[in-house]
């Protein structure tokens, strides 16, 4: 039988002197962040029994315990998804592991298309909101009360605090931070020319496969969420070309260092 949250929390806290408060989720072509915590410890997740597996391009798939700024954190070195064939369950078993080792701020990142044409490829995008396109919800069925109440409110899913404090070290840093809403879809997948269109009345500003479960999980936990997207390509049939892969693993490289100096100000911020 598969461990519990709690106890894979504990089995995790067993392999570090660390007790980070907050935490970083490293989307596709992001992770090198995580190569430069200070006094790093690396735990796999194949090398936690029965912990789901990232198979994701530019996912790793373990968790870092380290220091940014002085400051005790934890990054997860890539996600899991749904589009792997994970239930939602298992998308947000880190989330919940996290909460049971006492972060109480998780920083999101991802790639995504960007769907506002005044967007270019390689702008940061702050979350103000999102969209769930996804079809499914990770607190459907039985509540958890451990975590949170059963109808948890999602109006400030993103913490209002923790934004102003990414504006503040943005702006610190001169770096230009977008601000928008994120539509979330299943994948695999990209998205149609059609699709992009209806997203864009919608209200979406940029769009991805990924992201929307651990929110909404962190915030039945009661954890503060911060969430970015690279844009790391602009969306289907705004330009006349095809979506790759590669083009999301080149921009997150391009971006590496300007990630990194967002979030260690970010980090000491907090």
């Amino acid at each position: 039988m598969r461990k519990t949250a709690q106890e894979y929390a504990e089995i995790l806290l067993s392999k570090t002197d660390l007790r980070p408060k907050t935490a970083i989720v490293l989307g596709s072509g992001l992770g090198s962040f995580g190569e430069s915590l200070d006094n790093p410890t690396f735990v796999e997740y194949k090398a936690l029994e029965d912990f789901p597996v990232s198979t994701a391009p530019g996912h790793k798939g373990r968790f870092i315990f380290g220091e940014v700024s002085g400051k005790a954190v934890v990054c997860m070195q890539g996600r899991l998804h749904l589009y792997e064939g994970y239930p939602i369950e298992d998308i947000v078993l880190p989330i919940r592991v996290l909460h049971c080792m006492g972060v109480e701020n998780i920083i999101m990142t991802n790639a995504a298309g960007g769907i506002n044409e005044s967007f270019k490829v390689g702008d940061l995008m702050l979350f103000e909101d999102h969209i769930n396109f996804m079809g499914q919800n990770p607190l459907v069925g039985p509540n958890d009360d451990a975590f949170g109440c059963r109808f948890p409110d999602m109006t400030f899913a993103y913490s209002p605090e923790l934004r102003a404090i990414a504006e503040e070290s943005a702006k610190a840093l001169g770096i230009e931070l977008r601000k928008g809403v994120f539509l979330a879809c299943l994948g695999p997948s990209y998205e149609t020319p059609a699709e992009i269109r209806a997203f864009r009345t919608l209200g979406a500003d940029a769009v991805a496969m990924s992201t929307v479960p651990e929110v909404i999980a962190a915030n039945h936990c009661g954890m503060r969420v911060l969430a970015f997207s690279l844009i790391s390509n602009m969306a289907a049939g705004i330009l006349k070309q095809p979506l790759t892969e590669e083009e999301v693993m080149v921009a997150g490289e391009q971006k590496a260092e300007e990630l990194k100096a967002l979030m260690q100000e970010i980090v000491k911020r907090i």
